[in-house]
């Protein structure tokens, strides 16, 4: 019939018309945000309706009444699963995230992998993410879990990034990670390479996080026929959806991009100042 959802909700005593219309607007507009991103929690959802401009806090309106009258509270169900082997001859290198706290861009790089369900297969995607604008820098997406997955999400980083000499790598001790090749473009790079404690997947939280959001998301609400159709969805959920348009806590509610172009606004503004 083409009404909102929030239609169905409506009761018509109780509230004055202009009452029921001052919710109406918002909430037209949330169920929108709520389709484009299935799992934005009351918080994110506040702040993206106000930037918006509208008048909502995360009590009275996203938070409470409203998205619990259209029942679009997140309940968000945990999974963990492990996709590491450590269990090789290569050297394991020492913990640094520990004694780092990134004050800037490309000074911490986190790495993971994860696997991907199809319909009748597993395929495994490699991400690498800045961790201070939380950023996906690079990412493969294979049928293989071999070191060439890993490979060419680290090669796509290094290509799009060029970060400088002491940037710290961070990853599991898996052997995707550890191998000959990973390490030498590790090292031709300068990058410092930089290993988790032993089956402690908390150590590398922030890839962790992201995961979970790609999960929650885009992959288990979208049923993949092909690497192909895999790859595409993914790959516009990363660049398009995650990194320019999904608001991040730790950033102040901003999406990565905007986050790192503040950033760079921010340099410019003072290098120009600067006698």
């Amino acid at each position: 019939m083409g009404l909102a959802r929030s239609s169905y909700y409506c009761q018509p005593g109780g509230a004055s018309p202009e009452k029921r219309q001052a919710d109406a607007d918002p909430r037209d507009r949330l169920e929108e945000i709520a389709l484009r991103f299935p799992r934005y929690g009351y918080r994110r959802m506040t702040r993206q309706l106000q930037r918006e401009g509208f008048a909502v806090n995360h009590k009275s309106a996203s938070g409470g009444r409203l998205m619990r009258a259209s029942d679009l509270l997140v309940k968000c169900r945990r999974k963990w699963l492990s996709t590491t082997d450590s269990r090789h001859g290569f050297r394991v290198y020492p913990n640094l995230c520990q004694e780092v706290t990134p004050t800037g861009l490309n000074q911490l790089w986190v790495a993971d992998l994860t696997y991907v369900r199809l319909r009748w297969e597993f395929v495994y995607l490699a991400v690498i993410l800045d961790a201070f604008s939380r950023r996906v820098v690079g990412y493969a997406l294979s049928r293989s879990l071999e070191a060439t997955l890993t490979v060419a999400a680290l090669q796509a980083a290094l290509a799009d990034r060029r970060p400088p000499p002491g940037c710290i790598h961070h990853s599991d001790r898996g052997m995707q990670y550890a191998c000959d090749e990973y390490v030498k473009l590790l090292t031709d790079a300068g990058l410092r390479i930089s290993m988790s404690r032993r089956g402690n997947p908390y150590d590398n939280a922030q890839a962790e996080s992201f995961f979970k959001t790609l999960k929650h998301e885009e992959v288990n609400l979208t049923e993949y026929r092909n690497l192909e159709e895999a790859a595409g969805s993914i790959g516009a959920f990363i660049e398009q959806i995650y990194n320019r348009e999904r608001l991040h806590s730790a950033l102040g509610y901003l999406p990565p991009a905007e986050f790192e172009h503040n950033l760079k606004t921010a340099r410019q503004r003072v290098l120009i100042a600067t006698p």
